[in-house]
């Protein structure tokens, strides 16, 4: 007979995710596997008198959420008080950057750099008004004129440094940027402090690298953090080598052998699926080659599989929509088409570079997921894992398109026939999708993050945060997937590639464990997985879409055991 249970949930509404996404009212857990889902009645057949009974009052209960594409190091260095918030509404225009800029300089030591992230343009009063197209060095060097800053845009994107930060990194007239970079400048030459993709680096590499200490708190106090979102599970999309000169070095190896310590040690309160980082943006073939003989030498001696786990490897391809450096078929408003930020002396002879690194990547056996906005890159990439699979066949390599902002019904097709999937970011499309009507038009910015789209053709979709692009708020991206609004305007953008709840919901828990490659141990609410759970304040089914953020989230289950709020 089997062990009485040691906890047992009744009287709710149990969202299994199963096959057929079949809702229960209990089910039971014992040593951190559910072994029981059904019936009240049926599994308090499965309780014993040590058993902790919960009553859930018709309360939803959900998979532990799985953000399967969230930069967890990054999004806790770049939290207060590691870093400026700098997100909307805390800031709302350049004079607001200018304040908080000043504020952290009177209490920092002369030379002390002053790093944050999260501004837009999009939501700059002095950008959205006309005075000022971009903010620039000038603004930052009053406000700090004895330390060097560099401010990240929402996107990672974009740098905003000022004049100190520019002489550190020997950035002067007539510099030029480094493959996939720009350097904007006023008529003169002289740059203005806006540093673009690849051009970044020259700044970020002399901003002081976290220490072990400072590394393992960002971890440590994400994962707190995700677990009062319900979240347990998430993919660490990218650490190695090629990140060392990205967001100031939070993709670097040093972040990989945290991790690797925290889970050695028992620390790691998550699960944690983690791509490789082998080349930077605007690296080529000899670059991944050389990251992956690099991180070929990884020992996951101790370490359980179920916690930390070496997926795959990450790639670039081009930039981002917002910034106009996703490479596209059609020009955007104002003309340009973007590029990939690949190594090339142009447009054909990086398309061949591209397919190159895919191709090493697929024969070197490895998951594969590139970072790809730009409906021409997505056809690029689709058609370069085509063609790696023709070559070398591999079975279930489960490749596949991180953002795939403006995926194609051609590349569509090609990820069905393969089996491959995209990752897509909801609440980007909250966040920006007013912003994006003025880069690409509003035919065409209705069609961004084609979600029903992607269904529709047999993709395998999943659905994330790309924190700390957006707070990582699993709530915020099922009701923009089922609202498609705006942020600011509530204005609808591409009703047509709305889904619905069920769908949404998969995409942030079944659909995950499927790109994980641990849909047989997580992901739904069934006998045998994982007891990683999320309790909601109220029953799901009955929430408006508006109201959906708002919803609160009472606890959240790892392993069985509680990581937030009180049974």
């Amino acid at each position: 007979m089997d062990l009485p249970a040691d906890l047992v949930l009744v009287d709710g509404d149990v969202l299994t995710v199963d096959a057929g996404f079949r809702t229960a009212q209990a089910l039971a857990v014992r040593d951190g596997v559910i072994t029981a889902v059904g019936s009240t009645a049926a599994v308090l057949a499965h309780a014993g008198p040590a058993t902790e009974v919960v009553n859930l009052r018709g309360r939803t209960v959900l998979p532990g959420i799985n953000d399967s594409h969230l930069h967890g190091h990054a999004w806790g260095l770049n939290r207060p008080p590691l870093a400026l918030d700098l997100n909307f509404p805390v800031v709302r225009s350049i004079a607001d950057v200018v304040a908080a800029v000043a504020a952290a300089a009177r209490a920092a030591a002369p030379g002390e750099w002053i790093v944050g992230r999260g501004w837009d343009t999009g939501y700059l009063a002095e950008c959205l008004d006309g005075s000022r197209a971009m903010p620039d060095r000038a603004d930052l060097d009053a406000a700090a004129p004895d330390n060097p800053v560099c401010l990240t845009d929402f996107s990672d994107h974009i740098a905003w440094v000022n004049s100190a930060a520019l002489q550190a990194a020997g950035i002067g007239p007539g510099t030029e940027p480094p493959p996939g970079g720009t350097i904007d400048a006023d008529p003169a030459g002289h740059p203005t402090g806006i540093l673009r993709e690849a051009a970044q680096g020259a700044v970020q590499a002399h901003i002081p690298r976290p220490d072990e200490h400072r590394r393992r708190a960002a971890i440590t106090g994400a994962i707190a953090a995700l677990h009062a979102l319900g979240t347990t599970s998430y993919t660490e999309p990218g650490l190695g080598p090629g990140g060392e000169s990205i967001m100031a070095g939070a993709m670097g190896s040093g972040a990989l052998h945290t991790y690797l310590e925290l889970a050695r040690s028992g620390d790691l309160r998550a699960r944690v699926s983690l791509l490789l980082l082998p080349a930077p943006m605007g690296g080529g073939l000899a670059d991944v080659r050389s990251g992956l003989a690099e991180l070929a030498g990884i020992s996951l001696e101790g370490v359980d599989p179920r916690r930390f786990n070496l997926l795959g490897v990450k790639l670039f391809a081009d930039g981002v929509p917002p910034h106009r450096t996703a490479w596209m078929h059609d020009a955007y408003e104002g003309g340009g088409h973007g590029a990939l930020c690949v190594h090339g002396s142009g447009p054909a002879v990086q398309a061949v570079e591209l397919a190159a690194m895919i191709r090493a990547v697929h024969v070197a056996g490895h998951q594969l997921g590139v970072h790809v906005t730009g409906d021409r890159a997505i056809d690029t990439v689709t058609e370069a894992f085509a063609a790696a699979q023709r070559a070398h066949p591999r079975a279930d390599a489960r490749h596949y398109l991180i953002h795939g902002d403006f995926a194609t019904p051609r590349s569509l097709a090609l990820l069905a026939e393969h089996g491959y999937g995209v990752n897509m970011n909801p609440a980007i499309k909250w966040t920006i999708s007013d912003l994006m009507d003025e880069v690409v038009g509003a035919e065409r910015s209705g069609r961004m993050w084609p979600v029903r789209s992607a269904l529709t053709a047999g993709v395998r979709l999943c659905a994330s945060s790309d924190a700390p692009i957006t707070e990582p708020d699993w709530r915020r991206g099922v009701a923009s997937m089922l609202l498609r609004e705006s942020k600011a305007t509530g204005r609808t953008s591409g009703p047509q590639e709305r889904v619905g709840l069920p769908e949404a919901v998969r995409a942030y828990t079944s659909a995950p464990a499927v790109q994980d490659f641990a849909e047989h141990w997580k992901g739904s609410l069934e006998p045998g997985k994982v007891a990683d759970l999320c309790v909601l304040g109220g029953r799901l089914a009955d929430t408006s879409p508006h109201d959906l953020p708002d919803l609160p989230i009472d606890l959240t289950l790892f392993d069985g055991q509680v990581v937030h709020g009180t049974l």
